[in-house]
């Protein structure tokens, strides 16, 4: 009787790693400047060991307006939105690759617009290992 083994292996993965986070309370000078903002999105990147491509910076009027910082890394993405009437900011923190490390990110941005809480989520965003099957053997 011949019996088969199967030999899997991992071959390639794809990555993903995503923090998103809400802060309450925060320090309503800097989720109000602009400058400021984009200079904690550009540190945030560097310290994920992602590379930034792009920053975009849009300040918002009205009544509940605000600033929303995106910074495009060749990993994915790195995005804070702040409301200071309410004194809250949303984070998004998402980066693709073994070498890169979102909490970092998160840690130093949540450090710098000072919440005096916050509620954080993380998920897996990998995808799936593909297998291969090595070539079977007689038993």
């Amino acid at each position: 009787m011949q019996k088969y083994v199967e030999q899997i292996v991992e071959e390639d993965r794809v990555v993903g790693k995503h923090i998103y986070a809400n802060l309450y309370e925060c320090d309503i000078n800097i989720i109000s400047d602009e400058k400021k903002l984009s200079e904690i999105v550009k540190k945030a990147a560097e310290l994920a060991n992602a590379i930034l491509y792009e920053l975009k910076v849009w300040k918002f009027g009205g009544s509940k307006g605000g600033v929303s910082v995106i910074g495009l890394v060749l990993e994915s993405h790195i995005a804070i939105h702040t409301w200071p009437k309410y004194r809250f900011a949303t984070v998004d923190v998402y980066t693709c690759g073994a070498h890169t490390d979102p909490w970092k990110a998160f840690r130093y941005i949540v450090s710098q617009l000072k919440p005096k809480n916050f509620s954080v989520n993380y998920a897996d965003r990998s995808s799936p290992i593909i297998l291969s099957q090595k070539s079977s053997t007689n038993v």
